[in-house]
């Protein structure tokens, strides 16, 4: 191996580039300018956002729609603090990143100089791992390790924190792509006994569901999953971060799970026998009341990561591994189970309880269930689709029709207002020839509204739905249910013309206050070449339906007419 004396800056960007790294996100500052001297002679293309906290975002779009991690830099202090968020809901959905902070000079550590902060101090409980480089010579394995760390086993974000002098320090460099790090060693193949009896269990069973999260697209899993489902004739749950795993239009989808999940998925968790749950952590929005969840069934869990298996259900068989090859290991020896009369009694309950509609107008006003169905259907099937949070991250993945992996982008841990117009600019930056939209409510998109600038700037094709009920709508939902109607500091009484707004950064603004409009303004969207927004003026007071109120059993479900 040729090995060679460059600076630190230029080991980064040649990591960058054995890593196969195409693209950055990020926004310089003084601890970086050595890095953003360098990249000024690279290939590498580079996206300027407005807002650090929109890079990392950008970054977990483009990693959740490629599998590839996402890529951020920025400079100390304010630029690695702004970082937090963003770094926190990519490890809440196992979300791999590799993050390059700046920091102030090695001599200066310590000393609060100016833009100094601890950013791996900080970032200790929410990355994978974090480094420190105290010597260039040490960056070619830290950058290694990083990449390594990020992408396999459960994902997640990696930051390494380079200080100024070590930028601009030179070193020998010789990298190796693939690296061993002692005491890391995920574990991929399941074990061949729990197989087998996780088989045995599946084949005697009389009610089996499938829940699956997101550890199935995290793998690969879905073709796996599909087949297994079909050949087993088992109907399948995903939660929110699994949505897109299995097509939301097969017979045997019972929709989301918990506590805006379907009636049918809620039900047919509690009354089953067998659960075969699958890259998901039973996660308290989805179980509901610990002690009343599933209480017949038996639990199967596969995960990659044997801490979750455990952590908030008592699991009846254990499967560490990655969910696809365990898939693979269990169709070579499945016989299935007589699930005939299961699947009437789901059959009974879907066409019982079907998700609320409630038309496409109230009190003059468009009902925003029909607003997300317009789009799903005009936007048609493998369209990418970022939420922010709140009632229309609820809504959208209700009502929009998810038929493939990695097309629906959300923060599900974490819950991130200002996500998802970030998240769906990185999602355009990684695949510029699929449809991209970005559901957002007024709240959330006000929290990233800059990045306006960085979708013009680079006339980035995508599409944005703001659902504007000029309130905080979840919020105002749980005060309207749970706390008396006491509406304390939910209300937006000023709300700018988000249309306008956008013409003002150069992007093209539409407004919509009834079903004609909002087809129309759809319409204009999808002929139109580069950024759209379009501002969908809602029915303040419509609510998510079902619902299970906070620690109550899944199986006592609000369906909108109680």
């Amino acid at each position: 191996m040729k090995i060679r004396k460059i600076k630190g800056a230029a080991m980064v960007l040649e990591a960058l580039r054995e890593e196969g790294v195409d693209q950055v996100f990020g926004f310089p500052g003084g601890a970086v300018l050595p890095l953003y001297n360098q990249l000024y002679d690279s290939p590498l293309k580079h996206l300027l956002v407005r807002h650090e906290q929109a890079a990392v975002h950008a970054a977990d779009g483009y990693a959740r729609v490629t599998g590839k991690p996402g890529v951020v830099f920025a400079t100390s202090g304010p630029g690695a603090t702004n970082l937090v968020t963003g770094i926190a809901t990519a490890y809440m959905d196992s979300v791999p990143l590799v993050l390059i902070t700046g920091q102030v000079a090695s001599g200066f550590i310590g000393t609060d100089a100016f833009q100094e902060a601890d950013i791996t101090g900080i970032t200790l409980p929410i990355t994978k791992h974090n480094y420190l480089v105290k010597d260039a010579a040490e960056l070619p394995e830290t950058l290694s390790e990083a990449f390594y760390l990020a992408s396999t086993g459960r994902c997640g974000p990696v930051l390494i924190d380079i200080p100024k002098d070590i930028f601009d320090q030179e070193a020998p460099f010789a990298y190796s792509v693939h690296c061993d790090i002692s005491g890391y060693k995920p574990t991929y193949v399941g074990h061949m006994g729990q197989i087998s009896r996780a088989v045995r269990a599946i084949k005697n069973a009389k009610r089996p569901v499938i829940f699956g999260g997101g550890g199935l697209i995290r793998s690969g899993a879905s073709a796996e999953l599909t087949r297994f489902a079909r050949e087993a004739k088992i109907p399948v749950t995903l939660s929110l971060m699994g949505l897109g795993a299995y097509p939301g239009s097969e017979e045997l989808f019972l929709g989301m799970p918990g506590m805006h999940g379907s009636v049918a998925a809620n039900y047919a968790l509690t009354e089953s026998d067998l659960i075969i749950a699958m890259g998901v952590r039973f996660d308290d929005r989805v179980t509901g009341k610990l002690e009343t969840f599933a209480c017949d069934a038996k639990i199967i869990h596969i995960d990659i990561d044997p801490a979750e298996i455990g952590k908030n259900i008592n699991i009846d068989i254990p499967i560490v591994g990655d969910v696809r090859l365990v898939l693979e290991a269990i169709l070579e020896r499945m016989k299935a189970p007589n699930t005939e009369a299961w699947l009437k009694k789901i059959d009974t309950w879907k066409k019982q309880y079907p998700l609320p509609d409630g038309g496409k107008m109230v009190n003059g006003c468009l009902k925003p269930q029909a607003v997300i169905r317009m789009l799903s259907d005009k936007f048609g099937p493998g369209t990418i689709v970022a939420t922010d949070v709140g009632q229309h991250q609820m809504w959208s993945a209700q009502h929009f029709s998810i038929t493939e992996p990695r097309t629906f982008l959300s923060s599900g841990g974490l819950g991130t207002m200002g996500y998802g117009f970030p998240a769906a600019i990185g999602a355009k930056v990684a695949m510029p020839d699929r449809k991209v939209l970005c559901i957002t409510g007024d709240g959330s998109f006000q929290m990233n509204i800059q990045e306006l600038a960085t979708a013009a700037q680079y006339n980035l094709d995508v599409k944005i739905a703001v659902i504007n009920n000029s309130c905080l709508g979840m919020v105002r939902q749980w005060q309207e249910l749970f706390y008396d109607k006491r509406y304390s500091c939910t209300t937006l009484n000023v709300n700018p013309d988000f249309e306008k707004v956008a013409e003002a950064f150069g992007v093209k603004g539409l407004r919509a206050e009834n079903e004609d409009e909002a087809a129309g303004a759809i319409n204009v969207a999808l002929e139109t070449r580069g950024p759209v927004l379009i501002n969908f003026v809602v029915e303040q007071e419509e609510n998510v339906f079902p619902m299970v109120a906070p620690n109550h059993p899944i199986q006592e479900i609000i369906t909108g007419g109680d």
